[in-house]
């Protein structure tokens, strides 16, 4: 009998058991990683191809923004080409010029949204691991050094948290893009210059990594000021052993299961912003593309009268994919580290 039927006759609904949940838990871990392997496999095994020159006209570009303006918002197959994209493009292969790769469309420069689509996810990725990195170390620190010494240096160091906590993020972030923009205005820099995209890159892991730390800064402190009153802190402290000893090889290997599931939840987080503060316009720049600001170049062909939906769809699909596999990949290692679980 279902359990719609069994409460109507008066019966208690049917839960799922613990064994249920661990299995349909492990069934979404499974399905993230090997979802989120393939995205990570895709996006960066392919930077040679992606980041390759290829031949236009006299010179040479590199592939993600080599195009041809003749070839501009053609639609991915199978919708048909349009007579002259169609003979500019026999044209180009018979002369042995470069043809963009149209499976996913073009954008309006005629570039292949493809090439941009695999080597923004790389950058988009990247950018979102080592912002993550930045955060959780520096939350690490800052909560496991509060929560150890304690006294005026924890009482302090959560008086800063909360100041920054209490901080219009955005706000932040804005002020730190124009300070950006003010250093590279006096540099004189070129906007598709390698040393601005290290400029507008570096802006994005500050912004993003120097206030990311905040929660995980607080879970670690949580998590030393509980350790630090269990018994075998209490043997150690009883044995003369030192503060560092204690810290190093008793306290901080049972912060290991905090510390890489707030990792894995930091990652998403991290991608989402920059892609949020990409579509903004602030931080990754043309002609170097990333998920955000492929789908801020799209939102305007959108509304077009003939509708370049491709353009939008894709990052937007690849970004929702990402943050659901990463965050299946931290519900499952939260799981898994959680003594309130239990091993699976």
């Amino acid at each position: 009998m279902s359990a719609v039927a069994s409460v109507g006759s008066g019966d208690a609904p049917v839960v799922p058991s613990h064994a249920e949940s661990s299995v349909r838990s492990s069934l979404a871990g499974r399905l993230g990683v090997t979802t989120l392997l393939l995205v990570v496999v895709a996006c960066l095994g392919t930077l040679p191809w992606t980041l390759g020159e290829v031949r236009v006209g006299d010179g040479l570009e590199h592939r993600y923004e080599a195009g041809d303006l003749d070839l501009g918002l053609l639609p991915p197959p199978p919708a048909e080409v349009p007579e002259e994209a169609a003979a500019r493009i026999a044209r180009l292969r018979a002369e042995g010029g470069y043809v963009p790769d149209r499976r996913l469309g073009t954008d309006r420069f005629g570039r292949s949204a493809l090439v941009r689509l695999l080597l923004g996810g790389a950058v988009s990725l990247g950018i979102g691991l080592v912002a993550a990195t930045l955060a959780v170390g520096i939350g690490t620190a800052v909560g496991a050094t509060a929560g150890f010494v304690g006294g005026r240096f924890d009482a302090l160091a959560m008086r800063f948290v909360d100041i920054l906590y209490g901080l219009p993020y955005i706000l932040l972030v804005v002020l730190v893009s124009v300070a950006a923009d003010g250093v590279v205005s006096r540099l004189a820099l070129d906007p598709s210059s390698g040393t601005r995209q290290l400029v507008n890159l570096s802006t994005l892991l500050v912004a993003i990594g120097g206030v990311g730390w905040l929660t995980t800064a607080r879970v670690v402190r949580g998590q030393v000021l509980s350790l630090r009153e269990q018994p075998f802190m209490e043997a150690c402290r009883a044995q003369g052993m030192g503060a560092w000893r204690q810290f190093t090889h008793h306290l901080l290997p049972n912060l290991v299961g905090p510390i890489v599931v707030y990792g894995t939840l930091a990652v998403p987080a991290a991608i989402l912003s920059e892609s949020f503060l990409s579509f903004l316009g602030i931080g990754v720049a043309e002609p170097l593309p990333s998920w955000g600001n492929l789908a801020s170049e799209a939102l305007g062909e959108l509304h077009a009268p003939n509708s370049r939906w491709w353009l939008l769809f894709w990052p937007c699909l690849m970004i929702a994919v990402t943050l659901v596999s990463l965050n299946l990949v931290g519900d499952r290692l939260k799981a898994r580290f959680d003594p309130a679980h239990g091993s699976p």
